[in-house]
């Protein structure tokens, strides 16, 4: 079994949801990056998920946009990733993975990014704007490499297309709540249960949803139903405002630690 579908299980068999928490790579500093999230698990994450700072983040809101604008304009390089997930998986247990759009794959090469990504201890990719249909290359790398591919299950997927992303995810399938980007919101899309559902009859053994959540009343509701929750605006938000200590008490609060 997978790295991250082993951190999803093992908070199943603790009778809870996985907590998955996502910061951006680089940001505010490499070295803040990396502390705060080595503070995502040791307050409660699971999994960690790690975004590359991209220059057309389609399915980012607001919140991660400023701060990847941020990290792009201080001269951000690719290089940064595989040193921040090495850093971070030598100190924590976590599953990490990346989050990225497939034009910074694509340029460096599915394969060289595959082995530099396991090589750093990565446990896998998020593509969230590449569909199996078009990930060959990708799924080939990743398996040649023993890395995840978790791709997005949207309120719009029909079952057959529910089906190919079942296949062709390893780790745990993204279950999008909404259509739109990410962002805190005050209620959960009642999509989320729906997609969740439909990627469980699809033969998914995992399904994590995310977009939107933001507090710990989200996560109960969502943990009700789902294997993980997916947390990112909130996290990035209290970095931003209040540094590596804001993000550790954030963390706590959502994992239900406090």
């Amino acid at each position: 079994m997978s790295i991250t579908a082993d951190a999803v299980e093992a908070a199943r068999a603790e009778g809870r949801s996985a907590f998955i928490g996502y910061l951006p790579a680089g940001y505010p500093d490499k070295e803040t990056s990396i502390a705060a999230a080595i503070a995502l698990a040791e307050n409660g994450a699971d999994v960690l998920e790690i975004g590359i700072p991209y220059s057309d983040p389609v399915m980012d809101g607001p919140v991660i946009q400023q701060a990847t604008t941020e990290v792009l304009a201080r001269g951000f390089r690719m290089d940064e990733v595989f040193e921040i997930v090495a850093a971070v998986t030598a100190a924590t247990d976590a599953a990490v993975l990346v989050m990225t759009y497939w034009n910074l794959i694509d340029r460096m090469g599915p394969e060289v990014f595959a082995r530099r990504l396991a090589e750093a201890g990565g446990a896998g990719a998020i593509t969230p704007d590449l569909t199996p249909d078009e990930a060959g290359a990708w799924i080939a790398a990743a398996e040649a490499h023993d890395l995840d591919r978790v791709f997005l299950a949207a309120p719009t997927s029909t079952p057959e297309r529910m089906r190919r992303i079942a296949e062709a995810s390893r780790g745990f399938v993204y279950g999008v709540s909404l259509m739109g980007v990410t962002g805190a919101r005050t209620e959960v899309s009642d999509a989320a249960e729906r997609v969740v559902s439909a990627a469980h009859e699809a033969g998914a053994g995992r399904v994590c949803v995310g977009l939107g959540v933001s507090t710990r009343s989200h996560v109960e509701e969502i943990g009700g139903y789902a294997d993980g929750v997916i947390v990112g605006t909130a996290l990035v938000a209290a970095l931003r405002d209040g540094g590596v200590e804001a993000v550790a008490a954030k963390a706590a609060e959502l994992s239900g630690r406090v």
